[in-house]
């Protein structure tokens, strides 16, 4: 005779449910299982959640994470057994036993997933990624959500492949496609070529990190910040908050800019084209006044540099340094507005201006061709001075 306290109470329930009929005895003693063991886990779960309370936000993290797959793992645990105390059929208890395999090898699979998501959570606690230098976040929040998610993808194969080679058919079915692994391997591995690329340059670029999360970066001509690495795509938001979606060998195959790869501090450049009279070394003292005053220079790099003389202008280039890439380009535009307006103000003769120079004979000669030009004119006689 079984002692087991589950079982007794089960029994119990079934010798008072002798007058249904044995199916709804048995879809009841399954349902009230279940509905017992859930407000059980319930109670526990709230005096665990007092108890945790006193000891930080971790408790919580773990009860929250872990609710659900907890639950569903109790769940396939207490219907295991209870069925025998359901008195079905022997092949409808065959098929649900099968079922609750099934369920726990998932329920399993939810539990290892929701555990590497807490595994990262609590690791990435430790960084911060809103600061100014937030370099050494940006790698770890890079490497931990790329292998994250390889490791996401990794569970999941695994556990469908667990769950469905509990099938007979299919686990024949498996056994036949190795035993011709030649043909069906190589048909397999074209067509997931794709997606094993695409997991494999993830890999790649959590360990050799060309970008990472918020890393500034120009590609295909465009210029914004790597918003999301996924298991097989890259996310980049754009300055005007456009979203460009690219796999992940793009940035394993092709070039692209990364301007925070090293730093998150960055040189901004202003050129301006003026006229050859300007007075470079006022304006350069301007510029050390506009930057001191403005609150995105970093106090780094502050020059101004005549780089290049074209026809009737010269061109000055002005470099600014700043923390990071959105500073750096409100400082360009700060600068270049301010000198415009310096020059406007001050120096207005400065701007581009068009020069044409004509000597003094030019201008008699043709003067003189003018003159005898209007003199050779016929004279119009109208008929009415006639």
């Amino acid at each position: 005779m079984r002692t087991d306290g589950l079982t007794v109470v089960l029994e119990k329930v079934d010798s008072a449910l002798a007058w249904a009929p044995p199916w709804l005895a048995g879809i009841v003693v399954l349902v009230g299982s279940a509905a017992i063991a859930l407000l059980l886990y319930n109670w526990a779960l709230r005096l665990l959640g007092r108890i945790g309370a006193r000891y930080g936000t971790l408790p919580q993290l773990l009860i929250d994470k872990g609710r659900g797959p907890v639950a569903a793992v109790l769940l396939v645990m207490v219907l295991g057994a209870a069925l025998p105390a359901a008195n079905f059929s022997h092949a409808v208890t065959l098929a649900l036993g099968h079922v609750l395999l099934v369920a726990f090898v998932l329920a399993v699979g939810w539990g290892l997933n929701a555990a590497l998501a807490l595994s990262a959570t609590i690791y990435l606690s430790r960084f911060r990624v809103d600061l100014a230098d937030n370099l050494l976040a940006r790698k770890h929040v890079t490497q931990v959500r790329i292998l994250q998610r390889a490791i996401q993808v990794l569970i999941l194969i695994v556990t469908a492949g667990t769950a469905l080679m509990t099938i007979n058919a299919v686990r024949q079915f498996g056994v036949s496609l190795f035993a011709s692994a030649g043909a069906a391997g190589l048909v397999v591995g074209l067509a997931a070529r794709p997606v094993l690329s695409n997991l494999l340059a993830g890999i790649q670029i959590a360990l050799a990190q060309p970008i990472r999360v918020e890393d500034a970066v120009v590609v295909e001509n465009e210029w914004g910040w790597i918003e999301e690495i996924n298991s097989t795509y890259v996310v980049v938001r754009i300055w005007d908050l456009r979203r460009l979606i690219l796999p992940l060998t793009y940035f394993i195959e092709k070039p692209f800019q990364n301007w925070t790869h090293r730093s998150a501090d960055l040189l901004g450049s202003v050129h301006l084209n003026v006229d050859w009279t300007v007075p470079v070394d006022r304006l350069r003292e301007e510029l050390n006044r506009i930057v001191h005053e403005s609150k995105l220079w970093d106090g780094k790099v502050v020059v101004l540099q005549v780089v290049e003389s074209i026809q009737n202008v010269v061109q000055l280039r002005a470099l600014v340094s700043a923390r990071n890439s959105g500073q750096a380009w409100d400082l360009r535009c700060e600068v270049r507005e301010k000198l415009v307006a310096f020059l406007q103000r001050e120096y207005p003769r400065a701007l581009p201006r068009q020069r044409v120079e004509m000597d003094a004979d030019a201008i008699r000669a043709l003067m003189r061709n003018e003159r005898g030009s209007q003199q050779q004119r016929p004279t119009v006689v109208r008929p009415d001075a006639a």
